[in-house]
């Protein structure tokens, strides 16, 4: 059985108390605490606008409507990421063109960006993987000078910076995560981030089936009985009260949960520092990682045809110790769906395929004790090669 987790939301008597409240109020969809915490977030990040959905895909997929993405045209992602930022741009109807990643940070590499454009391209969805914000003055340069929208996947960069601002407000439209391995959370939920008061609003509007006004406004004004006009399709991506009610409580922990998280991986930075056969994150200089999850790589010498076997294995004995690891994520790009659509093979995307084979996230949560992070770090050093 496991006893230490990957992940533990941090949650106390304040979340119970405050779950309370829109169940005493009976505004549970989208009332005024949805209103509370999209405010509460703003203010953090620094965005002008934060507009919560039910999880990041959807605030993503909210984000390529508002952004005009047609059947037909392209949009640049990388190659090493959860399979949902890809998935956005198909369920438009458009293609999404792979790009490999820097096996440092895992981000997408800035430096084969320019060759996949084409007269088809009319974005990137650039990702902050793990919390670390991708490199986004050369893919703001890029996107102006080609006529691009920048759509940042920041489902795990709360507490991300990138030389002095916050994820999500460094592209057009940022899209964030409340998964509970998120290092805020709300069970489930999202939040879209822009400062174009326009793109606000036709959030609001498409969250919630493309009405004109919210349910809130229409009941805190006269003749609340009138129904909103619904000129556009949307759909209905509305965040409830009761997750925003939790968020709001996560948003007066947010420092504490992000200082603690930092505290910890410089502890296995330190730790492991004399550990050869494992790379701890990257950490360039003017970025502030949010460590949603402290993302290892496997390389006990340069390349070697059964290194994947041998992390799995690894990660097998961490497991039976009651250790719990994960690989850092998949390689969306040889996913089977667009494997087999597009034709991939891991040749063409050789840096992501490493990724997905050879990374191992280590155990990391606000709560998580010197005693636990010492037995993660002693199994290791007792089952490494």
């Amino acid at each position: 059985m496991t006893r230490i987790p990957i992940a533990k939301p941090l949650f106390g008597e304040e979340e119970l108390a405050a779950v309370q409240e829109p169940l005493r109020s009976g505004w549970v969809v989208q009332g005024p605490k949805v209103a509370e915490f999209e405010q509460r977030f703003a203010r953090f990040t620094g965005a002008t606008h934060a507009a919560a959905t039910s999880n990041c895909t959807t605030a993503l997929h909210l984000a390529v409507a508002i952004l005009g993405l047609q059947p037909g045209d392209e949009v640049i992602v990388p190659a090493f990421t959860w399979v949902s930022t890809a998935n956005v741009v198909e369920y438009m109807g458009a293609k999404p063109v792979f790009c490999d990643i820097d096996l440092a940070t895992f981000n997408i590499d800035v430096g084969a960006i320019e060759a996949l454009i084409t007269p088809a391209t009319v974005g990137i969805i650039p990702v902050h993987l793990f919390g670390l914000c991708a490199d986004m003055d050369p893919i703001v340069s890029i996107a102006r000078k080609r006529g691009l929208w920048i759509l940042e996947d920041a489902a795990c960069a709360f507490g991300g910076w990138y030389r002095g601002r916050h994820a999500g407000t460094l592209g057009d439209i940022g899209a964030f995560s409340f998964h509970p391995r998120k290092s805020i959370t709300t069970g489930e939920g999202g939040m879209l981030t822009t400062a174009s008061p326009a793109w606000d609003a036709e959030a609001r509007s498409l969250r919630d089936h493309g009405a004109s006004r919210s349910d809130l406004a229409r009941h805190e004004a006269s003749a609340a009985f009138l129904l909103a006009a619904y000129d556009e399709l949307g759909y209905n991506y509305r965040m409830t009260d009761i997750q925003a009610a939790v968020g709001c409580v996560q948003m007066d922990r947010a420092a504490y949960i992000l200082g603690e998280r930092t505290r910890l991986a410089r502890a296995y930075d330190e730790a492991l520092e004399d550990v050869p056969w494992l790379r701890p994150p990257v950490v360039p200089d003017g970025y502030q990682h949010g460590y949603q999850a402290y993302v290892t790589l496997f390389t006990p010498e340069e390349s070697s045809a059964s290194l994947h076997e041998r992390r799995n294995a690894l990660m097998t004995k961490l497991e039976q110790r009651g250790i719990a690891t994960r690989q850092g994520t998949h390689a969306a790009a040889l996913t089977g769906y667009y494997r087999n659509k597009y034709a991939i093979t891991p040749e063409q995307f050789p840096n992501a395929h490493l990724a997905e084979q050879l990374t191992l996230t280590l155990p990391l949560y606000a709560q998580m004790t010197s005693s636990e992070q010492d037995e993660v770090i002693a199994a290791l050093r007792e089952f490494g090669p």
